[in-house]
């Protein structure tokens, strides 16, 4: 059944429901009928038997036959019988066969009874009759007028009408169930033109979208779900062809100036002067190959949920302390200066390496494209621990707030001044593994913020 098309399965679900829903509606109509046709017999039989019981009353024991026959029925049969069970009077059945057994006709004596049975008639053939047994009383004496009437054109009524429903509801079901296959069809097509255009869609033709049904149902939703996921998806594989761009880029620099310092202090023989120059500078691209490589491992890491974390308690002011102390003769030979604000006893939940790093760029950043004084702040606030690095430049451009934590993502000033823009970025993959986030703005009275928001305890991010 699995293994079926939808379209074909709707179908048999359809039509199982229908036949069970025909089925239902036919035994329905047969049992009414009978309860219909019954229901005349019976008011047939009333009638009549109230009417020969009028006349038994009436006639006492001057009871003729023709009396009889005047309550009679063209397919009905009457009977008058004594207490001890003998036939006083008989209208049909000539042999005046004993229609009621010893015990009906003891239960007959006191109350109305109703009988159905199988009765054999001259010939040898029988028919199914139902009677109608009803107690008179006569003096001192109870007789029983037993009225009956073929049940023959009930049965051929009921015949009837289930070798129609045998011929017509077969014929229901196929029709409706060729109709199901049709809607099914019809409800499936805007899913199978989803099919055809995600089979075209691939990486050369990104803009493509899933066309949409005109109705808004449940496909349409479906659709536009798709629809946002491939923008997604799309989104996605831009950044990574820009990240693959970019550090391409990134690489290509400092790789191409190390080659030409080698090439410069082998190409011919050189004083010491020169080659320690030579390898110093070769250093210096070495050490940027190193930082730009464990950044793009720290990003890599983040992206797959495995950056790891040594979670401790930790003093927020030691930590403060450590990446100002780690910074202070830097901002000091530029004539700046780092300023820590936080509480000597708050304490937070985290992996203290991973954070120092994270203000280690913030500060880096303030420090190359900043001015003025340098402010690390921590606070405690709703339960969560906000660590802000400030400074009073003049701040992110507007055009680069919103790309701020994208990867290689750097303003012009941030260009020129050698980052590879990838702090930001860094920044907020840490507080994410924290089950944090990170936001960076423009402060009222001037300068750039960087905000960390942690929670205290916090809850890690799935890893």
């Amino acid at each position: 059944m699995r293994r079926l098309p939808i379209r074909l399965r709707l179908t048999l679900v359809f039509a199982l429901v229908m036949a069970v829903v025909l089925s239902a509606v036919g035994a329905f109509l047969y049992v009414r009928l009978g309860a219909t046709l019954d229901e005349r017999v019976d008011e047939s039989l009333t009638s009549r038997s109230e009417a020969l019981s009028a006349l038994v009353t009436s006639s006492g024991d001057d009871l003729r036959l023709e009396d009889v026959r005047v309550v009679s029925s063209e397919d009905g049969f009457s009977q008058v019988i004594g207490s001890d069970g003998s036939i006083l009077a008989a209208l049909d059945y000539e042999a005046r066969v004993q229609l009621l057994t010893a015990a009906e006709l003891r239960q007959s004596l006191v109350q109305r009874l109703v009988v159905e049975r199988q009765v054999a008639r001259a010939g040898g053939a029988s028919e199914e009759v139902r009677m109608l047994a009803t107690p008179v009383e006569i003096g001192d004496r109870v007789e029983v007028v037993l009225v009956g009437e073929s049940l023959e054109d009930r049965d051929d009524a009921l015949d009837g009408l289930l070798t129609q429903l045998l011929v017509v509801l077969p014929i229901a079901l196929v029709l409706s169930s060729g109709v199901g296959y049709l809607v099914a069809g019809a409800a499936l097509r805007p899913v199978e033109a989803m099919r055809r255009r995600a089979a075209e869609i691939s990486a050369d033709t990104p803009e493509r979208r899933l066309p949409l049904p005109d109705a808004h149902d449940e496909v349409y939703r479906l659709g536009e779900t798709l629809n946002e996921m491939l923008e997604r998806l799309d989104a996605g594989l831009a950044r990574e062809r820009r990240f693959v761009a970019d550090a391409s880029h990134e690489l290509r620099t400092p790789l191409a100036t190390l080659r030409a310092e080698l090439e410069l202090a082998t190409r011919r023989p050189r004083s010491p002067e020169e080659l320690e120059s030579a390898l110093l500078s070769a250093r210096e691209e070495v050490e940027r190959l190193v930082r730009l490589a464990e950044d793009l491992l720290v990003l890599a890491r983040s992206d797959e949920g495995r950056l790891l974390l040594r979670v401790e308690r930790h003093f927020v002011r030691e930590l403060l302390d450590s990446v100002a102390g780690r910074n202070d003769s830097r901002a000091g030979a530029t004539g700046r200066r780092l300023e820590v604000v936080a509480s000597a006893d708050e304490t937070f939940i985290g992996d203290r390496p991973r954070l120092e790093q994270a203000l280690g760029n913030l500060v880096d950043n303030a420090l190359r494209h900043g001015a003025g004084t340098v402010q690390l702040e921590a606070r405690a606030e709703d339960g969560s621990l906000v660590l802000c690095v400030a400074d009073q430049g003049e701040g992110f451009s507007p055009e680069f707030l919103p790309h701020a934590f994208e990867r290689f993502s750097r303003a012009d000033v941030a260009r020129a001044g050698g980052g590879v823009g990838l702090g930001l970025a860094i920044v907020e993959a840490i507080a994410r593994a924290h089950g944090g986030s990170a936001t960076a703005s423009n402060r009222v009275d001037g300068g750039a913020e960087v905000t960390m928001v942690i929670p205290t305890e916090p809850q890690m991010a799935d890893r």
